[in-house]
């Protein structure tokens, strides 16, 4: 197992969960809500411990994976630079995380409006977390 800073993997997730909470609040909480078919008291009844918590929880998870990703790299003898690891980030969003949430909208036929604002979140995520992972390493 690659040694991975763990201090990194947290802050990285703690800074997605941040963009998440800008992203799906002011820059396009109304418009999500309204792809989603959901009004403000629906989403109040969810059990926000359980949603907050889970999100938190798989955040931790990719973060962890981004890490070990860069760790692997650097034990072959990569030296990464902060914009090959943010494009790393990046790239496992665009060529990972888009199709898999793609493929799910289309067989659930969900609307593309959604789709584009889940699939601009994921990006501004994980380059988000390679930020924290390029400079905290």
């Amino acid at each position: 197992m690659f040694e991975v800073n763990w201090l990194a993997i947290v802050l990285a997730a703690i800074c997605g969960f941040i963009v998440g909470g800008i992203w799906y609040g002011p820059v396009m909480g109304k418009k999500w809500m309204g792809a989603v078919g959901l009004t403000e008291e629906q989403i109040k009844e969810g059990n926000m411990g359980l949603i907050y918590g889970g999100a938190f929880a798989f955040s931790l998870l990719g973060s962890w994976t981004l890490a070990h990703t860069f760790a692997s790299y650097a034990a072959l003898g990569a030296d990464l630079s902060v914009l090959a690891k943010v494009m790393t980030a990046f790239g496992v969003a665009i060529g990972f995380i888009i199709p898999a949430l793609g493929t799910a909208y289309l067989f659930s036929q969900k609307g593309k409006a959604l789709f584009f604002i889940d699939a601009g979140y994921w990006i501004l995520f994980y380059i988000a977390m390679g930020l924290v992972h390029a400079y905290l390493p």
